[in-house]
């Protein structure tokens, strides 16, 4: 380990997913510590060496990828099941020395990392290493927020408040996202937003379906300023839109967008993508053995679900293939509820908050510094 008054050489094996390499991201720089991140291309046959637990690097094509040589760092910071053998390569090559913690979704047993930081959907099992957040990390600070809020104030004066903000996801596992997810998330939205008297500041992402976008770009009803998103756009209001927002909608498919919106201390509502049987709010009551509120719940609603090949076959791998294939957002879904961290869209809105939420960045860095010894 180095000196106490140096800083220790962290590595990030840069993610493959864009939620993911936030949040790996996040934490390095949380941490406030120099850090290098280390971009890795994998060949077509690296699921062989996660499947089978492997501890080597036949899976990155090293020709095209970051060299990992040495000096080695004192901690690696991972996250994604592409990046697990080759993080445990790099601690045996410093002879042990090197200190592993894995973010999110793990398919190694827990054991073979010194912290894995976590969240319910993943379902990893109780040991002492586990850190259980109740959100996934963020880059997200009062100081960022403010920037972007001075920003794109100006640019939003026109529109009268309150502001509403949507963050629109897509199609996640069980959970399909169609025609009839979009007329009702439309529904519900300008029923708000007509109920408060202000504007909506609605903004799509990469995974956003055609039916959605097009639903919202034509809506005349209340006044709006719409973002269609664009990959590296640097004027992507986003960060700016959740900024101003006097309130927020994010579709529960995403649990980042989730993480991000209860950062800002605004009231969120979490719209549901499923409906009936087929609702999330059903699945969570289900998930805790209230079966027969979740009937109830589905007798009640009118709406019906989309439906899609691949949701479908998501919820039989749920119901009755590995653990490791699936999460349950459900799980999530239910203690943001139950918590009062946030409300389904359509119930009565938690109050704003004046002070920062609860930082499960807080708890991360604290254990990753006691892991090192700088606490």
């Amino acid at each position: 380990m180095p000196e106490p008054d140096q800083s220790p050489r962290v590595w990030v094996l840069d993610a493959y997913r864009s939620g993911e390499k936030t949040q790996v991201r996040a934490l390095a720089q949380g941490l406030g510590w120099p850090y290098e991140i280390k971009s890795l291309t994998y060949r077509k046959t690296e699921i062989r060496t996660t499947l089978f637990r492997g501890c080597n690097l036949r899976g990155v094509d090293l020709l095209v990828s970051d060299p990992l040589t040495p000096p080695w760092p004192d901690l690696v910071i991972s996250m994604g099941m592409r990046n697990e053998p080759v993080a445990r390569w790099v601690r045996d090559q410093s002879g042990g020395r090197t200190k592993l913690v894995f973010l999110g979704r793990l398919w190694a047993d827990p054991e073979y990392f010194d912290l894995v930081i976590t969240t319910p959907q993943y379902r990893v099992p109780d040991r002492p290493n586990v850190l259980r957040n109740a959100l996934p990390l963020h880059p997200l600070t009062p100081e960022r927020l403010e920037v972007a809020r001075a920003h794109w104030e100006p640019k939003l004066a026109h529109l009268p408040r309150p502001y509403l903000t949507l963050n629109i996801g897509g199609p996640s596992g069980p959970y399909a996202f169609g025609a009839r997810a979009s007329a009702r998330l439309l529904r519900d939205t300008l029923a708000l937003a007509r109920a408060r008297g202000g504007s909506l500041l609605v903004s799509s992402s990469a995974r956003t379906p055609p039916e959605a976008i097009a639903a919202f770009a034509a809506q005349t009803d209340v006044p709006m300023q719409f973002y269609r998103f664009r990959t590296n756009d640097p004027d992507n209001p986003y960060l700016g839109f959740l900024a101003v927002a006097d309130e927020i909608i994010v579709t529960a498919d995403s649990i980042s967008m989730l993480s991000e919106a209860y950062a800002t201390g605004k009231p969120v509502h979490m719209f549901d993508l499923g409906a009936g049987s087929l609702s999330m709010r059903h699945d969570a009551l289900v998930a805790v053995g209230e079966s027969a509120q979740a009937r109830t719940l589905a007798r009640k609603d009118t709406d019906r679900s989309d439906l899609s090949l691949a949701s479908l076959a998501y919820r039989a791998l749920m119901r009755w293939g590995w653990k490791h294939l699936s999460r349950d957002i459900s799980q999530m879904h239910l203690r943001l509820a139950r918590s009062g961290r946030m409300t389904w869209l359509g119930e009565a809105a938690r109050p704003a908050s004046d002070t920062p939420p609860p930082s499960d960045m807080t708890r991360a860095v604290a254990r990753i510094k006691a892991l090192l010894g700088r606490d």
